[in-house]
């Protein structure tokens, strides 16, 4: 019994060594991003490189928050990346839906294809798109960048979406329909209250496509719709890059994703053990 125990208690102790490792691994560079943003110029390009600030300072803060047209882009990033997640999830919960209770090998190669097309270059997409917003009159907008953050999000959303209503019993939405629901009715109050936790998830995802996309805004923005991704690429100095400045800005782009995370984390941990248990 003892050498049971003792195998067990080496057991943990080699998973926590492990777990502990992969952390930090995980989160190096985001707190070597840190330190970076508190350096002094000089330090920055310092070769070779120091991880500790011999000299700590926010400077690179408030030059980069301070420098123009960084307040306009994080704006330009929260209307793009909200518009974008309303639109996928409005587009992604009809069509969820559809495969997973009227289960056709259509809704099944539908998966298959929005899966694919997943996997299409942004290049490829953003393209024609040009074309088409300035035919139209939408480019430079948020509103045309959101559709194109979209064609990035909404497959996953969809994929996403039909795992967490395939985890729904059946039974709920009969008897919402035997009570006089139609089946928009017993969607809207029955499924969508039940997987609450799934459509956060879904919703984090398609919010995160949006606001890290790059080559999209690259494409379709030149000044009015510009995003802060882009604002943070444009730090450049006549020696080079400036590190400093590009990794505060870099910090404080993540801090909106790192509290919507906090704020969604009960959603998202019954969302991502939804499909755990079924019935």
């Amino acid at each position: 019994m003892n050498g049971l125990e003792t195998q067990r208690i080496g057991t943990k102790t080699i998973l926590w060594i492990a777990l502990i490792l992969l952390v930090v691994l995980y989160a190096f560079p985001f707190l070597y991003m840190v330190l970076t943003s508190l350096k002094v110029p000089v330090e920055t390009i310092a070769v070779p490189p120091t991880i500790w600030p011999r000299n700590w300072t926010l400077e690179n803060y408030s030059s980069a928050l301070g420098t123009s047209g960084v307040p306009a882009s994080f704006i330009n990033s929260i209307v793009t990346a909200a518009i974008s997640t309303v639109m996928s999830l409005v587009l992604a919960v009809p069509a969820a839906y559809a495969v997973t209770r009227y289960r056709t090998r259509f809704g099944q190669v539908f998966i298959l294809v929005a899966l694919v097309t997943r996997m299409v270059p942004a290049i490829v997409v953003g393209a024609p798109l040009i074309t088409m917003f300035r035919s139209v009159g939408i480019q430079d907008t948020s509103f045309a960048l959101a559709i194109a953050h979209t064609t990035i999000s909404l497959p996953l959303s969809i994929w996403l979406l039909s795992s967490f209503f395939q985890a729904v019993p059946e039974e709920l939405e009969e008897a919402a329909r035997v009570d006089g629901a139609s089946r928009i009715g017993a969607l809207v109050r029955v499924i969508l209250p039940v997987t609450a936790g799934g459509l956060a998830v879904t919703a984090i995802f398609a919010f995160l496509a949006s606001w890290n996309d790059y080559i999209f805004a690259l494409l379709l923005t030149s000044v009015r719709a510009q995003t802060t991704p882009l604002m943070i690429a444009d730090f450049q100095t006549q020696f080079g890059l400036d590190w400093g400045t590009m990794t505060a800005l870099g910090i404080v782009y993540s801090v909106p994703v790192i509290l919507l995370t906090f704020v969604l984390q009960r959603h998202i941990v019954a969302g991502l053990t939804l499909g755990a248990v079924k019935g």
